[in-house]
């Protein structure tokens, strides 16, 4: 049986970029950036070709942008503008000492895509694990900006999935662990490898998924000044984040953005992933990414690739995506 996964990454149409998004330049953002390509030639549409809509792909814990190597392209092929950023504290941004509550992490994307980038029409919000709580924050922030959000793979603070059973789950140990201050620093400092791989190995059904390259990519990113403190801040905000997701609830109602549950077909979280998204979403549609387990970009792109594409064709703006 051929691999669900390919080897090359094919980046020949990505542009990167790291721009300051405050007025201190103590927060910088790296992209991705790749533009609606021509589905045969993979080119780049004529510029008076019509316009496409624009997805945006939020990375997880322990991810960075990363972790879409297998599906920027394919998406962008499908016939939208791509764009992946490592939030703050991840990958080739910078590592500031606060601002990782969902909310505050929803505005830098919001404020990198259309104070910088330039886009200027409502764009899909795509999102995984610690990345699916950003766009759930950010379809609250700023709906009248989001054609569509998927998200899934993580228990959202505040949701009753989360406070009746995951936020002391056994399973969900490292909720616990990444709370406490400075021992999980201290305790993992020096072995990234090793516990970035137990995260990998224990989530995950395809065992070829992250291959030894790819791990060392993620461990050099989270062996930086800093990384690992970041990531375990995104854990330690999840009492403030519990708190937003209720009061955003309670104030606003169940969000009118079009809301796509979407889940590994093998994931320990997607027994709760239907009633959790219908929780706080009018419209809901549930999609299973097959033969994969959390990391479902990396376990079986293609069919998360196909199953992104269903979903948002149905909510498309078609605006201007520069």
């Amino acid at each position: 049986m051929p691999s669900l996964n390919p080897a090359f990454i094919d980046d020949s149409s990505w542009e990167r970029g790291n721009v300051f998004i405050d007025e201190a330049q103590e927060v910088r953002i790296h992209y991705i950036d790749c533009p609606s390509l021509h589905p045969s030639k993979n080119e780049a549409p004529h510029p008076e070709s019509k316009q496409s809509d624009t997805i945006l792909l939020i990375h997880g814990f322990p991810n960075t942008s990363y972790q879409w190597r297998h599906v920027i392209t394919p998406l962008a092929t499908s016939g939208y503008r791509v764009i992946a950023p490592d939030y703050r504290g991840a990958g080739a941004s910078s590592h500031p000492s606060s601002g990782y509550d969902k909310l505050t992490l929803a505005s830098d994307l919001h404020s990198l895509i259309y104070q910088h980038i330039g886009i200027t029409s409502p764009v899909h919000i795509v999102g995984h694990d610690i990345g699916g709580m950003i766009a759930h924050a950010y379809a609250f922030l700023f709906p009248q900006d989001t054609l569509s959000v998927s998200w899934g793979e993580c228990p959202l603070p505040g949701s009753q999935p989360y406070e009746s059973g995951f936020k002391h789950s056994p399973g969900m140990w490292h909720f616990t662990f990444h709370q406490q201050l400075d021992l999980p620093e201290a305790l993992v400092h020096g072995r990234e490898r090793i516990y970035l791989k137990h995260f990998y190995d224990r989530l995950c059904i395809n065992p070829v998924a992250i291959t030894d390259q790819d791990l060392d990519v993620y461990v050099s990113s989270f062996a930086q000044p800093g990384a690992m403190r970041c990531g375990f801040a995104l854990y330690r905000a999840f009492p403030q984040d519990a708190v937003d997701n209720q009061r955003m609830l309670k104030e606003q109602g169940k969000s009118k953005v079009p809301a796509c549950s979407l889940s590994g077909a093998e994931s320990l979280l997607l027994e709760v992933a239907e009633s959790q998204t219908k929780e706080f979403y009018e419209s809901v549609e549930v999609a299973t990414v097959q033969k994969s387990g959390h990391w479902c970009a990396e376990e079986n792109p293609a069919d998360f690739v196909k199953n992104v594409v269903l979903f948002v064709g149905t909510h498309n703006g078609n605006g201007s995506s520069d």
